[in-house]
């Protein structure tokens, strides 16, 4: 063997796979930042996350886990073409875990390029976000929040079946201030997976309360033998 060979080698074995750590549930925000996103429709997203990472409330669900531990990440949407992960998956696991991603949060600018709405791209990306994270959990979603319907990319069909396929959870945080029957088209065509549910905010400035109810539903701890099928919605 060449010495090319053996460093090879050699890195090989110095570099072993570390095990994902486990924690109760691990949450991918996805946020809309398509061309129906104003920059002020942009910050009250960011503000209304780090707002309800600070809620008393909010960190006591955290705290009643199993493990008193979730993993989130931030990831910004547009076009088929255009995702970002803003913040990267961060354990959180207490007060000042929350209060130092909530400040993360709250000044990550906008890094996506203007595009269409790809539904079907986003959940694709938070999928496979989630499979290379250095974190795992029986209790895996992806939140899409968003203003419109999925005009670009993948049928959001046969993509949707495959990421539940994966035993990932898909809820939808719906801003109606465009299009008042959106809620109608993420339940019928977006959601998906145990305990799938959408929350709606009829505008912008409703969006602060609705993530923070979202939230508050996602993280409380569910027993997994209470779960309904991956395949089940509801």
């Amino acid at each position: 063997m060449g010495a090319a060979g053996m460093g090879v080698a050699v890195m090989g074995v110095a570099r072993p796979v570390q095990a994902a750590e486990e924690v109760d549930l691990m949450l991918m925000l996805a946020i809309d930042c398509s061309y129906s996103v104003d920059a002020g429709e942009y910050d009250l997203q960011r503000k209304g996350i780090a707002t309800a990472l600070l809620d008393p409330e909010i960190q006591k669900a955290v705290a009643h886990g199993p493990l008193g531990a979730m993993a989130i990440a931030v990831m910004q949407w547009s076009s088929s073409l255009s995702q970002v992960i803003a913040v990267p998956w961060t354990k959180v696991d207490g007060p000042d875990a929350a209060a130092l991603l909530a400040a993360q949060i709250s000044v990550t600018p906008r890094l996506t390029r203007d595009g269409g709405t790809s539904i079907s791209a986003a959940i694709a990306f938070g999928a496979d976000a989630m499979a290379q994270a250095p974190y795992t959990s029986f209790r895996k979603i992806i939140d899409i929040s968003g203003d419109g319907r999925s005009n670009n990319g993948p049928d959001i069909g046969p993509m949707r079946e495959r990421v539940l396929a994966r035993g990932i959870t898909i809820n939808g945080l719906v801003i109606l201030h465009e299009d008042r029957t959106l809620d109608y088209y993420f339940k019928n065509k977006v959601i998906g997976g145990p305990r799938a549910f959408i929350e709606i905010a009829n505008d912008y400035a409703g969006y602060r309360q609705a993530i923070r109810k979202k939230m508050l539903r996602e993280i409380s701890y569910v027993p997994v033998s209470s779960l309904p099928p991956k395949n089940g919605s509801g």
